[in-house]
């Protein structure tokens, strides 16, 4: 094994031991609020959907979300996903995350007006994108802070 591979692994075990260790912590808002660095400067204040429960509702029935805040889904193992708007009432950026890059992008992604959840465009189409994790945010937000698809994000918890 190769040296950049074991830093690889190394780095991708201590992203996977701080993601898991978000799992649990309270809403934005609170002391222990765990955040996203996207990019280089971009901050984000997380709650974190780590439950099959807690994925499937993810940001459903919300009439709004803060510029710097969002929702991340955790993966652990990865796994190939698909996201939907389904009872979302928002537009939402999609960063779907791998071993910490933006591997797929999705802006500024409609609410589903559908009640038949068939009725539903799924993200990205067909099956699926293996992920670490997904973070959501208010839509536009990737265009108004110079988001892109290969760009590094990283977990924090302030304060530990």
């Amino acid at each position: 094994m190769s040296s950049s591979s074991i830093r690889r692994q190394s780095a991708s075990a201590a992203l996977s031991l701080v993601v898991a260790g978000l799992a649990g912590f309270p809403c934005p808002g609170s002391a222990a609020t765990p955040v996203a660095r996207i990019g280089r400067d971009n901050l984000v204040k997380l709650e974190v959907a780590a439950t099959e429960q807690e994925i499937e509702r993810g940001l459903m029935y919300r009439t709004e979300l803060p510029e710097q805040n969002g929702m991340v889904f955790l993966f652990n193992p990865p796994r190939k996903v698909n996201f939907w708007m389904y009872h979302t009432l928002i537009p939402l950026d999609m960063l779907f995350i791998k071993d910490g890059k933006i591997v797929r992008l999705f802006q500024n992604v409609p609410p589903c007006k559908s009640e038949d959840p068939r009725g539903c465009a799924t993200y990205p189409a067909g099956d699926g994108i293996e992920v670490t994790e997904v973070v959501e945010l208010a839509g536009g937000y990737a265009q108004r802070h110079g988001v892109k698809e290969g760009d590094p994000v990283s977990f924090e918890l302030p304060g530990r």
